[in-house]
């Protein structure tokens, strides 16, 4: 508890600020023993309990400041530092048992040691604490005295199959040794709320068994306490706490921690809780899991003070201990047993995701697989642009809006079973939770489950924790008096999501970004062979003339839209053609394929080019509907040197003349394919002898940050004199190194 931020000492506690309380330094000690804190190095006693003239028959100044020996008398003190000595964990060997003589009699005391924690790691403090209780019970404590009580307890434990007979046999047994009225198991849920899962009790007691108790019941200092001390008694809830003085300890000048001693004095508040109950004494036994707090024993007694021996009580924390073993050794049968039935499942998904003929969505849905693997009224998957379900599902929108929050809300892994609280959360009726995979490439997949109205009994309203309470002039808040039952619907909520589904599809996440991965890899593999074949394998050989053309893929590794082709016409003409599809991919490279043909297919009619492309942009709106390219035709009259050309959204043509001089022929302004409806302008030059015409895309020469005027003006002035079979130096020289777009560019001169 370090960082926690504690009362002030002497200011007032009520239930707005218990949770600050510093209940591991209360300053005080129960009555039912004495506690003394000894030096190390001369064993001289540096604080008391104001109580020890009850206990040892001696004055508190003839106590403080005296030697150990001299207190309890030399053989009860070796005793004593013997046991402290013995083993590095002295916990392991309390209690001892020593006789003190009082100066009335002799007294038989058992004894427990401990060291208070450290302030810090490095430090482990320079004194030691004894707590010293009138022994009850058979002494000293031997096989038969303990462990033989509680052997058939561990027996019946070890016999349990389930959970609920673990709790059962647990609360039997521990009343049995204890003597409490009641004895309750209680098991936390992840927010510390309470449910009583098994209870052994006296008949004539209501029974509490199925109850529920909030989380403020047990603040958070007092549950850290739990985790470090697996037993805490009261055994008389109006005691009367007992001061330890001097209250610091003089070595250190901090206050003195009690988080281990047995007889630390408890929260007033937590007394006026138990006794609005009616308790008149109770004993906590932890039950932890992994080091944590995952429910405890609690024991009430209502008929008076109940004081089970030390013995009594090392028995229980034995049984208590046993128990919490049990408990993990159990949840771990059942974890492991899921886990391989999981396993199962998802070894089933993993291999259908592999299976690259068919769909991922299909691939995942074609089974109840994903249902088995975590129980749930519907799955929706989103993957690739398509959408499939299984089982009790809204309908296509509502899927659609369910996946689409997924995609962009869960990183990773998100469950809630409040879908209505989830950020931006969907509106999707008849859903109430959902536990939602995203996949990196925008999908997702989206167990759904249900409203379940659930009935929740409270030991009184949880919503009214408090009641005010006069004192003199003011007024405090008490722990409420009601206990009665309360019942709840819960309203809204699916049933919660187990850790160990959402753990398994954390781990089905995994497997299916490989999925993804794999797949999009093949998709590439496949558009870049299809894109291969595309492109011509090689260029006509024109009399007089010299074509070349250059090719550059993008950065990222993904198939561009980008194309060329060079063909002889029937009537000797030449067609050159650079077009460019928006996207990346094997839908781009299938759609580039499409219009490669068209365009081969209308230039064999002889058409000019903007008939060409007029008839291209018809064809691409009714077989490609959506999808955008920019194209440039141009055809060339080899005896004449005269080009007519066209565009549509594409960059004209740039000449450099013999001399070098270099500029673009006019900007025609028409719409791209996939809005081109009609003939776009054309327009008609001459080359002569020397000249050479380049039609390229734009990704030789865009650059980010830059305007596509500047970027053209600046292609002009530095193209230079570009000669066939040096195309790659004039795509490095113009093109940005860092841009992720196909280059391309296509070369015809005039020799």
């Amino acid at each position: 508890m370090p960082d926690q931020v504690f009362l002030a000492p002497g200011e007032p506690v009520d239930l707005d600020n218990c949770a600050r309380e510093p209940i591991h330094i209360p300053g005080s000690v129960q009555p039912r023993g004495v506690l003394l804190v000894v030096q190390d190095e001369d064993s001289v006693v540096l604080q008391a309990s104001t109580n020890v003239a009850d206990v040892l028959g001696r004055p508190l100044d003839g106590v403080l400041g005296r030697p150990l020996p001299e207190v309890l008398g030399a053989g009860p003190a070796r005793i004593v530092l013997e046991q402290l000595a013995a083993v590095p964990d002295h916990r392991t060997r309390n209690p001892g048992l020593v006789h003190v003589d009082t100066g009335t009699g002799t007294v038989v005391l058992d004894v427990v040691v401990h060291r208070p924690p450290p302030a810090t790691l490095a430090d482990p403090g320079p004194v030691f604490v004894v707590e010293l209780e009138v022994a009850d019970g058979p002494r000293p404590l031997t096989y038969g005295s303990t462990y033989e009580s509680v052997r058939d307890a561990i027996a019946d434990l070890n016999r349990a199959g389930e959970l609920t007979a673990l709790y059962d046999t647990a609360a039997r047994h521990v009343r049995r040794l204890t003597g409490f009225d009641r004895v309750m198991v209680y098991r936390f849920d992840a927010e510390y709320n309470g449910e009583v899962v098994a209870e052994a009790r006296r008949s004539d007691l209501e029974p509490f068994l199925g109850l529920h108790y909030p989380a403020s019941d047990i603040p958070p200092q007092a549950r850290a306490l739990y985790e470090k001390s697996w037993i805490r008694l009261i055994s008389d809830v109006d005691y009367t706490p007992v001061p330890v003085v001097p209250t610091a300890e003089p070595l250190s000048g901090r206050p003195l921690d009690l988080t281990y001693a047995t007889l630390r004095s408890v929260s007033p508040i937590h007394c006026e809780y138990l006794r609005n109950m009616g308790v008149r004494a109770s004993m906590s036994i932890s039950l932890l899991r992994d080091g944590k707090l995952w429910g405890m024993v609690a024991c009430h007694h209502y008929s008076g003070p109940h004081a089970p021996s030390y013995g009594v009580r090392a028995a229980a924390e034995f049984l208590g201990v046993a128990l919490s073993a049990r408990l993990v050794a159990q949840v771990e049968e059942e974890l492991l047993a899921e886990s391989r039935r999981a396993s199962g499942v998802l070894a089933r998904l993993v291999g259908a995701s592999r299976d690259e003929d068919v769909r991922l969505v299909q691939a995942l849905t074609r089974t109840d697989d994903l249902l088995e693997l975590v129980p749930a009224d519907g799955v929706v998957v989103w993957a690739g642009g398509d959408l499939a379900t299984r089982g009790r599902v809204p309908d296509e929108e509502g899927c659609r809006k369910v996946a689409a929050w997924a995609a962009a809300v869960a990183d990773g892994v998100l469950a809630t079973d409040h879908l209505a609280d989830a950020p931006g959360a969907p509106d999707a009726p008849g859903v109430a939770g959902a536990l939602a995979l995203a996949l990196p490439d925008g999908g997702a997949v989206v167990w759904l489950r249900d409203e379940v109205v659930r009935t929740v009994d409270w030991g009184g309203d949880p919503n009214h924790k408090a009641i005010a309470v006069r004192e003199g002039d003011g007024v405090r808040l008490s722990p409420r008096q009601s206990f009665d039952l309360w019942r709840e619907h819960v309203r809204g909520r699916s049933a919660p999501w187990d850790e160990r589904h959402v753990s398994t599809v954390a781990d089905l996440r995994v497997h299916l970004v490989e999925a993804l991965f794999r797949r999009g890899q093949a998709e590439v593999f496949a558009a870049r062979a299809l894109q291969r074949t595309l492109l011509p394998s090689r260029l006509p050989a024109v009399p007089g003339w010299a074509v070349d053309a250059r090719y550059e893929p993008s950065g990222s590794g993904q198939v561009g839209g980008d194309w060329y082709d060079v063909l002889v016409l029937a009537d000797g003409r030449l067609a050159l053609v650079v077009g460019d599809v928006a996207g990346h991919g094997l839908a781009t490279a299938a759609a580039m394929g499409q219009l490669r043909n068209a365009t081969r297919a209308f230039l064999l009619d002889a058409a000019p080019p903007a008939t060409v492309l007029a008839r291209v942009g018809a064809l691409a709106r009714w077989t490609l509907p959506g999808q955008m390219a920019t194209m440039a035709v141009a055809l060339l009259d080899p005896a004449t040197g005269e080009v007519e050309h066209a565009a549509a959204g594409h960059l004209p043509p740039l000449v450099v003349r013999a001399d070098g001089s270099a500029a673009w022929r006019p900007l025609l302004g028409s719409p791209l394919i996939g809005l081109l409806d009609g003939a776009p302008a054309a327009d008609r030059l001459t080359l002569a002898a020397g000249d050479t015409l380049l039609l390229l895309t734009d990704g030789v020469l865009e650059r980010r940050g830059e305007s596509m005027r500047v970027a053209m003006q600046r292609a002009a002035a530095h193209v230079g004199r570009p000669v066939p079979g040096a195309l790659a130096e004039v795509v490095d020289h113009l093109r940005d190194a860092a841009s992720e777009d196909d280059a391309t560019l296509v070369l015809l001169t005039r020799r």
